[in-house]
Order: structure tokens, then C-alpha cells, then sequence
């Protein structure tokens, strides 16, 4: 073949097939294939607006102690364990707080929240039985203990630069804060032993 003829047919192809995709003839498929209809759903239950529950459907015996006991499954937990375990995390918080040696400021937040919800377990278990118990009145005395605690932390950043750690000063002195701490922190050890023998 010349040349001139293989220059002439490729640019004349390129020119005649350009963007039109594929050009020639392709097999003939539908003889060994069958077309299949698409099959229509059925409902397997009757409408709706002919379905009347009331009268079809009976109402759950709540009233029968076996379906309230095993179907329903009534918490077993008392209001009080709720509580108890509600705070928990609050105080361990705390704990966190002074084992990582947080600043003041995240100390005081974190106390604040705990005494605030210390406050309403006091007013909800006031003359109840479970003001007696001992969970109820260590949390009660951690309430305060951390609230003096706090107190003196927030005093401490705010007088620090103008006291002496003699005399009047000395409550505010750092290795008093520290000690104040690590008594806080044994205190909270044994709120939480007394919350988990609760449960």
C-alpha cells in the first residue's frame, strides 16, 4: 500500500469517526435472550383503612404481674442508687482534677457542678430515710469539704502576690494547698468506696 493512501485513509477515518463513538455493526443478542416482565408486588395484608386495631387487637394486661415483671421489666433500682450513680462520675472528675494538678479555675468549675447537684440531693432526701445513710452523709460532708477547698484555692490565686506565707498568710501558702488536696483526694477515695458498697 503506498503511503500517500495510508495518510489519506487515516486522516479521512479520523475525520469521519470523530466523536461518534464506536462505528460498525455489533451481534445480534435478543435471539438467545428472552426479556422478562417485572412481576408485580402483592400486599400480604389487607389495606389499612379496612383494618380497625381496636376491635382486632387486644390491649396489653397490664394489670397481670407476669407480663409487668418479664415483658416490661420494671427498674429495680431504687431513685436514690440513681442518684448515687449520677454523681459518681461528677466526684471522680474531681479526683482527676487534683491527681493531674489541674489550675484553679477547671477545680473550681468542677466543684462548683458537684455542689450544686449535692445541694439538690440534700433538698430531695431531707427527713427521707435515705438521708441516714452513710453514702448519703459522706457525700454531704465531701460537699463541704470541697467547697472549703475551692474557696481557698480561688482566695489563694487572688491574694498569692500581695500576702506574706507568714501569720494571716500562711493559709494561703502553696504546700498548705497541697496538703489541703491530698486530704480532699483520700476523702474522695472513701465517698467513692461508700457510693459502690450502696449498689
Amino acid at each position: 500500500m503506498p503511503a500517500n493512501c495510508l495518510a489519506f485513509t487515516t486522516k479521512k477515518a479520523v475525520e469521519a469517526f470523530d466523536g461518534k463513538g464506536y462505528v460498525g455493526t455489533l451481534p445480534d443478542l435478543s435471539k438467545s435472550f428472552k426479556t422478562t416482565e417485572p412481576a408485580t408486588a402483592k400486599p400480604l395484608y389487607e389495606s389499612t383503612e379496612k383494618f380497625h386495631s381496636a376491635n382486632q387487637v387486644k390491649p396489653a394486661p397490664r394489670d397481670n404481674p407476669a407480663f409487668v415483671n418479664i415483658i416490661l421489666k420494671t427498674d429495680k433500682t431504687s431513685p436514690y442508687l440513681n442518684d448515687l450513680n449520677a454523681i459518681l462520675p461528677v466526684i471522680e472528675k474531681i479526683y482527676n482534677c487534683i491527681e493531674n494538678k489541674e489550675d484553679t479555675q477547671k477545680f473550681v468549675a468542677c466543684t462548683y457542678f458537684f455542689n450544686r447537684t449535692a445541694d439538690y440531693l440534700r433538698e430531695k432526701y431531707d427527713g427521707k430515710p435515705e438521708s441516714h445513710y452513710i453514702s448519703f452523709k459522706k457525700l454531704m460532708a465531701l460537699s463541704t469539704h470541697t467547697q472549703s477547698v475551692a474557696l481557698l484555692r480561688a482566695e489563694a490565686l487572688k491574694y498569692n502576690p500581695y500576702l506574706a506565707y507568714s501569720g494571716a498568710g500562711y493559709i494561703y501558702d502553696p504546700n498548705n494547698i497541697d496538703r489541703q488536696l491530698e486530704y480532699l483526694k483520700y476523702e474522695i477515695e472513701d465517698t467513692i468506696i461508700s457510693i459502690k458498697d450502696a449498689n
